[in-house]
């Protein structure tokens, strides 16, 4: 009876409903093991459906690996820029900052498929080439502050490299530790990147809201 019912689902469930199927089931199995140890028979097996199939729809387990990442690049590229919203540089600097550990915090699965090796992926690109394009945008800001403050534009690139791959790299430490609470995480890194070591503050706080406030301003964004 269970295989009769396993089978009519197969049957029913329309070429689209499949693929997303397999994006979900493949998306599972590339952040626990990554895609080179990834089968196309496991797949298959996963979603009760012959290999053939997957690749029908992706050609292989390359091809769904690409549009894996693509959803996870797509997802937090929209978060980035839609956090993007304070006007004040330490506001916009807190926003990335949380818009980068909610991602991690709400989307682990993704999140461990990009710090993998995507090189595999196509279309919107990597993980790298998010950190590209978010690196862009701090480099536009710092290099206006820069030049206000008679300081070398030249070098904004530089600090918005090691701003935002200071945020990254402890993105992927919290992954797992997810110790101190986010929050925190946030004020600190933001503690760090905005007074120096010099002038560290004992208890950071974010000037932005507090979690429900920024959930909110998200969902209606």
């Amino acid at each position: 009876m269970a295989g009769r019912e396993s089978a009519e689902r197969r049957r029913r469930m329309s070429s689209t409903e499949r693929r997303e199927q397999l994006i979900n089931i493949g998306r599972a199995l590339f952040a626990e093991r990554g895609m080179d140890a990834t089968s196309v028979e496991e797949i298959a097996a996963r979603a009760e459906v012959s290999k053939p199939v997957v690749y029908e729809h992706f050609g292989g387990k390359e091809g769904l690996y690409a549009v894996v990442v693509d959803r996870e690049v797509a997802d937090l590229l929209d978060r980035i820029r839609t956090s993007l919203t304070g006007g004040r540089y330490r506001e916009l600097l807190e926003e990335a900052t949380v818009a980068l550990l909610d991602y991690v915090d709400e989307n682990s699965d993704g999140f461990r498929i990009l710090v993998r090796d995507s090189a595999f992926a196509s279309g919107s690109g990597s993980y790298a080439s998010i950190l590209s394009d978010i690196a862009g945008r701090v480099t536009d800001i710092l290099g206006d502050e820069f030049k206000r403050n008679d300081l070398d534009a030249r070098t904004a690139p530089m600090y918005a490299q090691a701003l935002v791959g200071m945020v990254a790299l402890t993105g992927q430490w919290w992954l797992d530790a997810r110790k101190p609470r986010k929050p925190e995480v946030a004020a600190h890194l933001v503690n760090l990147a905005w007074n120096g070591l010099a002038n560290l503050e004992s208890r950071p706080k974010l000037l932005t809201g507090n979690d429900k406030d920024r959930e909110s301003r998200r969902r209606e964004s």
